[in-house]
């Protein structure tokens, strides 16, 4: 609880190019909670951290692998959602100078530059998904001795 936290003081512009000197940010105390008495709601990120901890030890005790890992997965997640539920919009605090600490929007591309990515992304993904699996095809089934040994054209 005594802790302190920063907090973003200026107006941010979402649209606007990005620019990480243009805002005001202080440093005060108790400021990493001040989200969830904003929203509430969000509350629910912290609790679900103890909850999956709790329900992995006793799957763990009960000797459910599958209760297990699902827990932990929802506890080990929960966790570092409660880091970025607590600190948003700030990215990377500056202890220097609170000023320079990088916010969401300062970390981000310009929208022209996400579309590109988006329009890109949508032609190579599918391309590196059917040549993987052909490959997958090709390469398929388990090499033994028998095969390497009975020169049937293959890469042996």
């Amino acid at each position: 609880m005594g802790i302190d936290g920063y907090r973003v003081t200026s107006l941010l512009d979402k649209a606007a190019p990005s620019n990480p000197l243009m805002k005001t940010i202080v440093i005060e105390q108790g400021a990493w909670f001040a989200n969830y008495s904003a929203q509430p709601l969000l509350l629910a990120v912290p609790v679900l951290a103890v909850l999956g901890a709790i329900a992995a030890f006793f799957g763990l005790k009960a000797r459910r692998e599958g209760t297990t890992i699902l827990s932990s997965g929802l506890s080990v997640a929960s966790i570092i959602a409660t880091v970025g539920v607590s600190m948003f919009p700030i990215i990377l605090p500056s202890s220097l100078d609170p000023v320079s600490s990088l916010t969401v929007w300062d970390a981000s591309s310009s929208h022209l530059t996400l579309f590109i990515m988006l329009v890109v992304s949508a032609i190579f993904i599918p391309l590196i998904v059917a040549y993987t699996s052909w490959v997958y095809k090709v390469l398929w089934g388990k090499v033994d001795e028998a095969t390497i040994g009975d020169k049937s054209g293959h890469a042996y």
